[in-house]
């Protein structure tokens, strides 16, 4: 069985606000960590049957990219509901809602 190790860094302030996050893979082409201004990562807990959440974003993450980051965030999830349930109604619903709440978030930042 193969097995890759994920590593996330975290570099925070005084504060312990974030002001960078990397994080790279062992099986990855990639020679250097790769950089970002936000991250989303969710486990589930079979057992207790919850989600085990860890939200982070730089203090350099802009409302525009936030927005653009949800709406990718939110498509991809609709795709990988897709495979694991072949249930297209509410696939699409996501789709749906996540095209909205993008083009509403683009015209609050227009005000």
């Amino acid at each position: 069985m193969q097995q890759s190790q994920i590593t996330i860094d975290v570099h925070l302030d005084a504060d312990k606000i974030p002001q960078q996050i990397s994080w790279g893979a062992s099986n990855s082409n990639a020679e250097e960590a790769q950089k970002a201004k936000a991250m989303m990562l969710a486990f589930w807990d079979g057992q207790e049957k919850s989600a085990l959440r860890i939200d982070l974003w730089t203090k350099d993450m802009m409302m525009d990219e936030m927005g653009d980051f949800f709406y990718q965030t939110l498509m991809t999830m609709a795709d990988t509901y897709s495979r694991a349930t072949h249930q297209q109604e509410l696939v699409t619903s996501l789709k749906t809602f996540a095209a909205e709440f993008y083009k509403r978030s683009r015209e609050l930042l227009e005000k």
